[in-house]
């Protein structure tokens, strides 16, 4: 496949821009080139546009290349980028699974391109025989998001093979939750699929929320397309020195995931006790979907209670759910308390 046929003409013709610190590479004693404050703040520098450091570290824990991997604010920035690359504005279409991550629509809203929907089966999975009815010449990126965001669960990974064989556009898999799940990451199959894209992210096993970075894992010739238009200063030295903090203690990672799929599995038996409870789905993230009787009136009483968890109702497939996310075991118990009185 030739990646460089689906770009955007005026992305592949561009001239990107050229920083001071993408000119030289490096070090010297004085730098007088960024007109940035000589007197050090710490801050007073830029940060490293590629963000090299941690891309390596990070490589070395994925099995691919330095090159291979975008940084960005948060996933959200990867998934604009994408659609900013490959879609043409009221031209081209993004293909979307239904109930799935909102921020694929929104994107591709902003960037005046279309939003092509379709339907996942009644268990959450994908329905095979729907996707050559839904997408056509102008649906450019598929979004498969596996663990699914707000269901929790792995999309079949044959199912998503046949996928990778029958789409001729760019496909997207957002594993912002593969820590917590059994299956495998398809990272390991970029070779074989040279229009693949996976993202990740440290906002949730890694416990890095609040420094919104994301990763992108793709060919090197879809990197390149990424890092062509990115803005130039990306990722800020704070969070490129708190994430090689976190990549030198991967067993932290670890262990939160662990405790949480504890819990996650403590809860989902807890929840099902519950009468108000109808069901709990199949989880392989760091929430529960559970089906309610009344939601909206669950929702309103737990946040009296002071506890915050998510409606779901309007989201396809998702009537009278609520999505839930793994506390401590001191969130989740006092979470079951209120329940039972809600119920008593």
């Amino acid at each position: 496949m030739d990646i460089q046929a689906l770009v955007r003409k005026n992305i592949l013709n561009m001239k990107p821009y050229s920083s001071a610190r993408d000119e030289f590479k490096g070090t010297a004693e004085i730098f007088l080139d960024a007109n940035e404050n000589p007197y050090p703040s710490p801050y007073n520098r830029y940060p490293d546009p590629l963000q090299w450091r941690v891309k390596e570290k990070l490589a070395a824990l994925k099995g691919v290349k330095p090159e291979q991997i975008f940084l960005g604010n948060g996933s959200d920035e990867g998934i604009d980028l994408i659609i900013r690359a490959f879609c043409e504005p009221n031209q081209d279409s993004i293909l979307i699974t239904d109930p799935t991550y909102g921020m694929y629509s929104v994107c591709a809203e902003v960037n005046a391109v279309n939003v092509q929907q379709v339907l996942l089966t009644p268990d959450f999975d994908l329905d095979l025989d729907a996707f050559p009815k839904t997408f056509d010449a102008t649906t450019k990126v598929l979004f498969l998001c596996s663990p699914n965001n707000p269901t929790g669960n792995l999309l079949s990974t044959a199912k998503i093979e046949e996928v990778l064989k029958r789409f001729y556009g760019i496909v997207v898999i957002d594993e912002a939750y593969i820590d917590f799940a059994t299956g495998k990451s398809f990272v390991q199959e970029l070779a074989h699929h040279p229009n693949l894209v996976v993202l990740q992210t440290f906002s949730k096993a890694w416990g890095l929320a609040g420094l919104r970075l994301g990763m992108c894992f793709a060919s090197e010739a879809i990197i390149r397309v990424l890092n062509k238009i990115k803005y130039p200063y990306n990722v800020n030295i704070r969070t490129q020195e708190l994430a090689l903090d976190a990549l030198e203690n991967v067993q932290q990672k670890e262990a939160w995931v662990k405790e949480v799929v504890k819990q996650r599995d403590v809860m989902g038996k807890a929840l099902r006790q519950l009468s108000l409870v109808e069901h709990v789905y199949p989880s392989d993230a760091n929430f529960l979907l559970a089906k309610v009787k009344d939601a909206h009136g669950t929702y309103e009483y737990l946040m009296n209670q002071g506890i915050i968890v998510r409606d779901r109702s309007r989201v396809a497939l998702c009537y009278n759910c609520l999505r839930i996310t793994i506390g401590t075991p001191e969130e989740n118990q006092r979470l079951l308390a209120a329940l039972k009185k809600y119920t008593a």
